[in-house]
This record gives C-alpha cells, structure tokens and sequence, in this order.
C-alpha cells in the first residue's frame, strides 16, 4: 500500500477479505453486519489505492483476479496475526503480570510496603516489581513509574489518584518518660516538657493542636529537632520526649507497649490522606490494581 495503514485502510482490508471468503457481497455483508454498498465503497477504495483489480465482478457473482487472490492470502494472514496480538494484548492487561515499577516515601514504604511485597510476589508470581523508595515527589510520567504513594496533602495534578487512607498525627511518649516526668493534660503543660520536633525548611516547627472546635499552638522545647520522622520516632521510643507524628508511623510502637498515646483529646490540625496516584488515561492495569486494592487492605486492616 501507498500509506499507512489506518483506520479507513483497515476496514477497506476487513471489507475485502469479507467478500474474498464468502464469494458474494451480500454475503460479507451478512458476516460483518454491513451494508453490501458499503463494503463495495470500501473493496473500490482499496483497489484505487494499490491501482489494481482485487475482484471481477458479474451480475451473478464476484471473484478474485489473480492478484487478488495473492493479496488475500497475506492480508488474511496479516488480520489473522493482529487478531492474535490483540487477544494477547487484552489478556495480558486482564491479569496481573509484567513489571510494576513504583514509588514509595521511605519512612511509609519500610513499615507499609516492604513488608506486604513478600505476599503479594507470592499470590503474583507473574508480577514483577521495581521499588523505589524515595521522599521527593517524582514525575510519574517522565520517569516512568505505574503508580507512586504520596503522603499528605494531594496537589491540583492530571494524574489520577485513588484514596488509600486517612490518618491523624498524635502526640506519643514512652512510658519510662512519663513516668519520670509527668504526663502533660492540656497544651500548656507541654512548655514543660521535652519535646522532639520535625522540621523542614520551609515551614516553622511549630505543633497546631485541635480539641474539636479549640486550637493551640505549642512551640516544641528540647534537644533534639530532625526532619525524619523515624528518627523522632526512635527518640520517643527511647525517652527522649514527646513527639507528635503520624498515627501510622507510631501505631505498632503503640501496640507493642513502647508508646503511649499522650492528651488523647488533642490531635495535629492538619490531617493527612495517603494517595495513589497514576499516570492519566481511563484503564488503570490490573497489575497496578492489584497493588493498590492489597495496600489498601492492609493499611486499612493495621491501621492504629
């Protein structure tokens, strides 16, 4: 052919081949479901296209020319592969498998990722996956990741997002460091207390309370100040103090007796919603779906 193929082009070929096996437009159009005229426009475009005879056609029946006959035989073969490609194409997005390249904050993937990738390798053996732990917010698109995790606030993007949970951040110490130094009651006792606070460089440190419509504002006082939240949180574990930190970063630590919920009627202001967030388009792979409904499972099964 004189062009690439397109979709014209393509039902001029279907159209063809049609009426090549059923001998007779009315025929082929029975098959497809077309109207004879129609498929006599098509098989006449595509003979104008190649500047050849494909059919001699009769008042009483249709036949192929020579020529016709050789082109039949590989676009037949042609339709017949593209078939195959697209049954495998549907099937291989209908089950999950393939490589699944994400993207997870380090602090959230240790404790929410790593340890789920063991069983869901196991359930998927035909699923592969490239783990990036990474704080930064990539572009999943240029960089070419399926899905990412994104903790916190969810900015305006084109990408598509689904919510995975909800969490709250909550003010935690160690027994032994409330038990040597008093457990505060309300917001203004914390100015006594040692407390670790998480820092960025862009936001002050300060902790913004909320006991349903009331709000405070503690400006945390103590030794140490850090901008990794596991590093707080091995520091309260360790009695160094109070800190306020995500409830799904301290709840194991809660469970297991290492941390004790601290002035329970106070939370952090701001709440936060954990996110996965794809590339755009309508279809989301099964493979990334997969992915997405087993975190979001366990999350909602451990959380607190």
């Amino acid at each position: 052919m004189h062009e690439s193929i397109g979709r014209m082009s393509f039902d001029d070929l279907s159209a063809f081949i049609a009426v090549a096996e059923t001998g007779s437009f009315r025929n082929a159009a029975l098959r497809i479901g077309r109207d004879a005229t129609i498929l006599s426009r098509r098989v006449s475009h595509l003979e104008s296209q190649l500047g050849v005879q494909l059919l001699s056609r009769t008042t009483r029946r249709v036949s192929l020319t020579e020529v016709g006959v050789i082109y039949s035989r590989r676009v037949r073969a042609l339709l017949d592969e593209l078939d195959s490609a697209s049954r495998e194409a549907s099937n291989f997005a209908a089950s999950a498998q393939g490589l699944l390249r994400i993207s997870v904050p380090i602090a959230f993937g240790r404790l929410w990722v790593a340890p789920l990738l063991p069983s869901i390798m196991a359930a998927y053996p035909q699923m592969r996956f490239d783990a990036r732990y990474i704080d930064r917010f990539v572009d999943v698109v240029a960089e070419g990741f399926d899905m990412a995790i994104r903790v916190g606030k969810l900015s305006d993007s084109t990408l598509r997002a689904r919510k995975i949970a909800s969490f709250k951040n909550i003010l935690v110490a160690s027994p032994n460091y409330l038990a040597t130094h008093g457990t505060p009651e309300t917001p203004a006792d914390l100015e006594g207390h040692a407390c670790l606070a998480f820092v960025r460089t862009y936001s002050s440190s300060e902790w913004i309370l909320k006991k349903e419509k009331e709000k405070a504002t503690v400006t945390p006082q103590g030794q140490l100040a850090a901008d990794n939240s596991e590093s707080l949180l091995i520091a309260a574990i360790h009695s160094a103090g109070i800190a306020l930190l995500p409830d799904w970063l301290v709840s194991s630590a809660i469970r297991d007796g290492k941390l004790e919920v601290v002035m329970k009627e106070w939370q952090g202001a701001d709440e936060g919603e954990v996110y996965a967030v794809m590339p755009p388009g309508q279809l989301t792979p099964t493979k990334t779906r997969v992915f997405v409904d087993e975190i979001t499972t366990a999350i909602q099964n451990g959380w607190g």
